[in-house]
């Protein structure tokens, strides 16, 4: 087993997918429950894995709607 943390594991898929253009600026991400079942995680590991991946400014949220890939080129 890897001594990598699941959130980061599920981070750095996530983000990879975005880099490779996999996941475009725009796209929804799968929602928190989708993606518990998907890794078989809690929701407070998909809330880990969101809270980075919106540090690092790669994803938005819009409250109700969903979480989305940003634009790079978007200001704030």
């Amino acid at each position: 087993m890897s001594a990598t943390p699941f959130y980061q594991r599920i981070a750095n898929d996530i983000r990879e997918r975005i880099r490779s253009g996999e996941l475009k600026p725009g796209d929804k991400l799968p929602s928190t429950s989708e993606l518990c079942a998907q890794h078989g995680v809690s929701t407070q590991v998909i809330r880990s894995v969101m809270l980075i991946l919106r540090a690092e400014g790669l994803v938005e949220g819009h409250q109700g709607r969903g979480v989305y890939v940003r634009d790079p080129q978007a200001t704030e």
